[in-house]
């Protein structure tokens, strides 16, 4: 089996619609991005997310690894706890973690979820 990549993922143009956010609080995100690799089982998945600014309730259902590779959001969890994101911020969101997301600037992220 080959190994997957990008090169220069912020060059990335060649996007796949992926529609507005379901969850919609303010405004309407627009969600984007390309799949790099998705597992023979499909629960695991790695690519390249864009999304435009708004607010939503976010439930992440799987455990979730991001590197955002630029602009600005803000994630705030049920309890409070809040992270704050800008380009070359990673993050990880175990199952299960429910908040919201407010995107302020158009973000770009590689993800792997699992």
């Amino acid at each position: 089996m080959k190994a997957a990549c990008f090169r220069n993922p912020l060059a990335i143009t060649d996007t796949v619609d992926w529609g507005v956010i379901p969850t919609m609080i303010e405004g309407e995100s627009r969600t984007s991005g390309k799949v790099l690799h998705k597992g023979p089982d499909g629960q695991s998945e790695c690519g390249l997310w864009i999304c435009t600014p708004g607010k939503w309730e976010c439930h992440v259902t799987r455990d979730e690894f991001c590197h955002f590779l630029e602009g600005r959001c803000t994630y705030v969890h049920q309890s409070g706890e809040v992270i704050e994101i800008t380009p070359d911020t990673a993050a990880f969101f175990p199952q299960d973690w429910k908040g919201t997301c407010t995107v302020h600037e158009t973000v770009k992220k590689v993800y792997m979820i699992r």
